[in-house]
């Protein structure tokens, strides 16, 4: 409960959506919406584009994660181990990953996924730290050393990576991300 004598710790803020810059996250694109505050574990709100024809391997981190859909059409790993499978994901559905479950995405279609993350700032910082502007992005596979930087950082954060094996079960082939 507040009082009208508290101090105001900090204010409403109007942001410009076309102003946040985009990142490239090997492939996948993502665009910090909500500012930083430095605290880890506060709210954090992302716009994500997964390309036509994109994936995001098998993976989990400590972060909870819930994706809406704005527009497109993907799956979403919705189980893990003995009764993997895949849910569609369209716009007007959501899908909720509790922190530490592993998960997986894949866009089948011919157009990019836009979707917005309700997550934590930890995760918005790990995203930064292994992700270039779009401005910088080249052509083609990321490079063997944008591959090491995402697993040194992943390493740091916490973060689980499957490896080829796991996301062939699951019907995600990682030859096709190699540089």
């Amino acid at each position: 409960m507040s009082s009208a004598n508290a101090p105001l710790r900090a204010a409403a803020q109007l942001i410009d959506l076309e102003a946040a810059e985009t990142l490239d996250v090997l492939g996948p694109t993502v665009q910090i919406i909500t500012p930083l505050t430095g605290d880890d574990r506060a709210p954090c709100l992302i716009r994500g584009t997964v390309p036509a024809g994109g994936v995001v391997p098998l993976h989990s981190h400590p972060e909870p994660e819930t994706f809406v859909v704005l527009s497109g059409r993907m799956e979403g790993l919705v189980g893990y181990g003995e009764d993997p499978r895949w849910a569609v994901v369209e716009p007007g559905r959501a899908l909720h990953v509790p922190g530490g479950v592993p998960h997986a995405w894949r866009n089948g279609s011919n157009e990019p996924v836009v979707n917005l993350v309700v997550t934590e700032e930890r995760l918005a910082r790990f995203f930064r730290e292994i992700a270039r502007p779009v401005s910088e992005q080249s052509a083609g596979q990321p490079a063997p050393a944008d591959l090491e930087r995402f697993a040194q950082a992943a390493a740091r954060f916490g973060h689980w990576q499957a490896g080829p094996e796991e996301n062939a079960a699951i019907g995600i082939d990682l030859s096709a991300l190699a540089p």
